[in-house]
């Protein structure tokens, strides 16, 4: 299966999920889906966020401070869905928390909340047995992190067993705003096409309308998650949600 763009570049907007509190998060997401985002990528808020930046750190500690835990990610997951059916739905965590509740309970629990596809930014795909079977049995998308660094075989071992999108890391290193799209990014994505007929979301960095932009020139979809979730934080709660509707319709023009 493969998650649908809407258009060309997708967007996917990342949002910590619980920052700053459940039910703003649900209208930032809702907000952003109706501004043009194709896919939410909901994160579960996580103590050890080590493949994150400061922006998603910080966010991650405000909502694990204030007590958001996997199951209540799967609770607004489920809410989501139900207000906006077509979405596109993927839930972004560590490990950890994950095999705390059990992969068999934690892949039946996201299915049935709705979600499309699962990203585990720490799971390797040498490792990946268990929760593909349960991935596959509950009809959910596994969606793996490509690094340029990667060699060949490792893309094509990822390639395979991806479904919905891959997501092609523009650069080494932390989540992160950054100036410019970096130009391992395109590269990256012409290796992935050779092993795969999935669409690719390029993310790490991407943070206005010039780089959406320029993902599109080669690309299916651009990942937008530190320019949201900074500027979720610098917003009054009650002004987060128009003020990343307005963002993410910038995005499109």
């Amino acid at each position: 299966m493969a998650i649908e763009f809407s258009k060309k570049p997708g967007i996917v907007a990342y949002l910590t999920a619980g920052d700053p509190d459940l039910a703003t998060t649900r209208d930032i997401a809702l907000a952003a889906i109706d501004n043009g985002a194709d896919v939410i990528e909901l994160g579960v808020p996580f103590s050890d966020p080590l493949a994150d930046g400061p922006v998603i750190q910080r966010a991650s500690e405000r909502a694990v401070a204030r007590g958001v835990r996997l199951t209540d990610v799967l609770d607004l997951a489920k809410g989501l869905r139900a207000a906006r059916p077509a979405a596109g739905l993927v839930l972004f965590s560590y490990l950890n928390p994950v095999v705390r509740m059990g992969m068999k309970t934690f892949c039946s629990r996201a299915a049935e909340a709705g979600a499309d596809g699962v990203l585990l930014t720490d799971m390797i795909v040498e490792e990946a047995g268990e929760y593909l079977a349960e991935m596959k049995t509950n009809g959910l998308a596994p969606i793996f992190l490509a690094a340029p660094t990667s060699p060949d075989a490792r893309l094509k071992a990822i390639a395979a067993v991806s479904q919905g999108f891959v997501y092609a890391i523009s650069r080494v290193g932390i989540t992160g705003t950054q100036q410019k799209v970096a130009g391992d990014a395109s590269e990256l994505v012409t290796r992935l096409r050779q092993f795969t007929k999935l669409p690719i979301a390029v993310g790490f960095g991407i943070s206005n309308a010039e780089h959406v932009k320029a993902v599109g020139e080669f690309a299916d979809a651009a990942i937008i998650g530190s320019a949201l979730v900074a500027l979720i934080e610098k917003s009054p709660a009650k002004e987060a949600a128009t003020a990343i509707g307005q963002f993410i319709a910038g995005l499109r023009t």
